[in-house]
């Protein structure tokens, strides 16, 4: 087995997808696999039983937006009936923020890889604070929801349709160069996708206050495009999963209980082990007492070379989740030791536009003792309170561990 070869094969891969954003659609309608009866949550799988309270909170949200339960009672029993599933936004080529909670009638952005012809999906992003995919589900809540998905959906698809779709890679490859590391700092990202959008959702409008209104809503919210670039960000890393003798990791997920990650060429195996619970800045009025373990799909970012792992480029970040300028510069450098490339379309300037750190290496995180470093939201532990920091945290060794005695078991080493 040529492992250089196929770790080479799939980095390859991984950096020569070509995400583009072409829609928006209805999970129903877009999503493979998805059903009425059914419920995507982020991470490896997860029962009700074993879920944090912000991953219960969001399942109880996103069945009230359904209209099928009132309150969390109400949700639990459905849950626990059979009547309605729960299966990882990844086994659906799709990702999710924070639970990642995504039901049939929500409207998801559609990315197609035109390198290699494969969809993915998010849904849309709320903002930050009470929000659906920290656990928040109040009356304001399912209302904002219910506007993103009946007044704001529509519009974003016609606007993306008639922009004949945004390129994400180039988009990303941009903000980097503008401060953002692309997971937890979005701002000008966020810019950059308004500017796209904007004249052609002018156009398309029926009425100037809904266009005005939409246009607010995603110039008030920094992290607009996160969404978007996760789905871009998951489009790259299953173009380089299912590699024969590759040790690149190719899904990095929390969902609250546990922290999983699948290797390129493991196949579907997910190596789960718990989460940690991240340390940052808090809101006002909370403290790291009140915080849940970690939680997300947006650890797609890290798996292909941004987020975290691009933090020297993204200085400002660390007002947000803790640290100095310097310590940003140092956990991107660090992740170079167990990377298996630099990225030939992710740069940075303040590393004279070295790429970043790209396709985790499970051999090169068990032999440094180096895991991976992650920017991340922080929820409350309670369900229905919803966002109260920022901050990092890391995956645990023993799920690289277990993964490279798989592969030792699988290979014949």
């Amino acid at each position: 087995m040529d492992i250089e070869q196929a770790n080479l094969t799939a980095v390859e891969r991984m950096m020569e997808s070509h995400p583009v954003l072409v829609g928006v659609g209805k999970a129903l309608d877009v999503i493979p696999g998805m059903r009425e009866d059914l419920l995507l949550h982020a991470g490896p799988p997860i029962t009700w039983e074993r879920a944090s309270g912000p991953m219960r909170g969001a399942i109880t949200g996103a069945l009230i937006f359904e209209g099928k339960a009132k309150n969390e009672a109400e949700a639990q029993k459905l849950i626990e009936s059979g009547e309605i599933a729960l299966e990882p936004c990844h086994h659906h080529n799709a990702v999710g923020p924070m639970a990642g909670l995504t039901s049939a009638s929500m409207q998801v952005y559609i990315i197609e890889d035109k390198k290699f012809g494969h969809n993915t999906f998010s849904n849309l992003n709320e903002g930050y604070g009470k929000v659906l995919r920290y656990g928040a589900y109040s009356e304001e809540v399912i209302n904002r929801l219910t506007w993103m998905n009946d007044t704001m959906a529509p519009l974003l698809r016609d606007a993306i349709e008639a922009s004949g779709g945004i390129d994400m890679k180039a988009l990303i490859s941009e903000q980097l160069h503008m401060g953002d590391e692309a997971h937890n700092r979005n701002k000008a990202g966020s810019i950059l996708f308004l500017k796209a959008l904007a004249p052609h959702i002018a156009r398309v409008a029926k009425d100037g206050a809904t266009a005005g209104d939409v246009l607010q809503a995603i110039g008030d919210n920094a992290l607009a495009v996160l969404n978007p670039v996760m789905a871009a960000c998951k489009a790259m890393a299953i173009a380089a999963h299912g590699i024969e003798g590759s040790t690149i990791v190719s899904t990095m997920a929390r969902n609250g209980t546990d922290f999983g990650i699948r290797v390129s060429g493991l196949g579907d195996q997910w190596f789960t082990g718990p989460v940690g619970n991240p340390k940052g800045l808090y809101f006002p009025g909370y403290t790291a007492e009140d915080g849940s373990g970690d939680i997300g799909d947006s650890t797609i970012t890290e798996t292909i070379g941004i987020g975290g792992f691009a933090m020297a480029t993204a200085p400002a970040i660390v007002t947000f989740v803790s640290g100095t300028p310097k310590d940003a510069m140092n956990a991107t450098l660090e992740m170079y030791e167990i990377n298996y490339t630099e990225h030939k379309y992710f740069t940075m300037p303040a590393l004279d536009f070295r790429g970043t750190p790209t396709g985790i290496d499970i051999r090169k995180v068990v032999e440094t003792g180096i895991t991976p470093r992650v920017n991340t939201g922080i929820a409350h532990k309670d369900a229905g309170v919803g966002q109260i920091g920022a901050g990092l945290v890391r995956p645990p060794m023993s799920i690289f561990e277990e993964a490279l005695v798989a592969y030792a078991e699988k290979y014949g080493f």
